[in-house]
C-alpha cells in the first residue's frame, strides 16, 4: 500500500447533513423543495453539479453562477461552525502517519471549504490534497484521485481510497483504487474492488493494506472479497 486518500465530507467529518442543508435552503429560495429523488444529485456532488441541478429543477429564476454562490455560501457559514469529526477519524489517520504510510484528502469540495476544514484536522497530516476545480473533471470521474496518486509519485492502483458515498467510490475505483467504503447519508452495497464498513472505527492500517494485497496479480483472495474488473 502506496498511500491511503480520504475523502472529506461523510468521511473525515460529518458534513453531509450540513450540505444538504445549503442545498436545501437554496432550493427554498427556487421554490422548490428538496426530496429523496434530489439526494443522488445532491449527496456527494460538487457544488457545480448541485447548482446545476438546482437550476434545472427550480426554474431558471437565477443563474448557475449565482446558485453555486449561495450554495457555497451557505455550506461554508455551516462548516465554519465546527462540524462534527467522524469517529475513529483521527485515530486511523495517526495510526497511518505512525505506520509511515502518505496521507492524501482528496475532495468534490471547492478550496476555500477544504482550507477551513484542515484548520481543524491539521494540513500537516495530509501530503497532497486535491479539491474541486483543480482537476479537469471532479467525482465521479477519476480525475481527482489520479491527481493525488500523481503528486506523490505512486500508482493509484497501489492505493487504497476511503469514501462514504456512491459518487465518491466510482471515482476512486474508475482510478485503480482498492476502496473502503464507510456509507453515510446514501447506502453503497458491497461490489468488486470495495469492502464495505458500517464504521471508520472498524478500520486500521492493517486492513487498509489487506485490500490491496487482495487485488495484487498472484496473490491469494480472501473469501468474499470481489476483485475489481479489469
Amino acid at each position: 500500500m502506496r498511500a491511503v486518500f480520504f475523502d472529506m465530507d461523510g468521511t473525515l467529518i460529518d458534513s453531509e447533513p450540513l450540505w444538504w442543508q445549503a442545498a436545501e435552503a437554496v432550493a427554498a429560495s427556487l421554490a422548490y423543495t428538496l426530496t429523496e429523488a434530489d439526494v443522488a444529485d445532491v449527496v456527494g456532488r460538487s457544488v457545480a453539479d448541485t447548482a446545476g441541478h438546482l437550476h434545472a429543477a427550480g426554474g431558471a429564476t437565477r443563474t448557475v453562477v449565482e446558485i453555486e454562490e449561495d450554495l457555497l455560501a451557505g455550506f461554508h457559514e455551516r462548516v465554519a461552525r465546527g462540524p462534527r469529526l467522524m469517529p475513529g477519524a483521527v485515530e486511523l489517520l495517526d495510526a497511518l502517519a505512525a505506520a509511515g504510510v502518505p496521507i492524501g484528502l482528496v475532495s468534490a469540495s471547492p478550496r476555500p471549504i477544504v482550507d477551513l476544514v484542515l484548520e481543524r484536522l491539521g494540513a500537516h497530516r495530509f501530503a497532497v490534497t486535491v479539491a474541486e476545480g483543480e482537476t479537469p473533471r471532479t467525482k465521479p470521474h477519476p480525475d481527482p484521485y489520479l491527481a493525488a496518486a500523481k503528486a506523490l509519485g505512486v500508482d493509484a492502483r497501489s492505493c487504497v481510497a476511503v469514501e462514504d458515498s456512491p459518487t465518491g467510490t466510482a471515482s476512486a475505483q474508475a482510478a485503480g483504487c482498492a476502496v473502503l467504503v464507510v456509507p453515510s447519508t446514501v447506502p453503497v452495497e458491497p461490489a468488486a474492488g470495495r469492502l464495505v464498513l458500517e464504521r471508520l472505527t472498524e478500520a486500521d492500517p492493517e486492513l487498509l493494506r489487506s485490500l490491496v494485497v487482495r487485488v495484487s496479480p498472484g496473490r491469494p483472495r480472501s473469501p468474499g472479497w470481489l476483485p475489481p474488473s479489469r
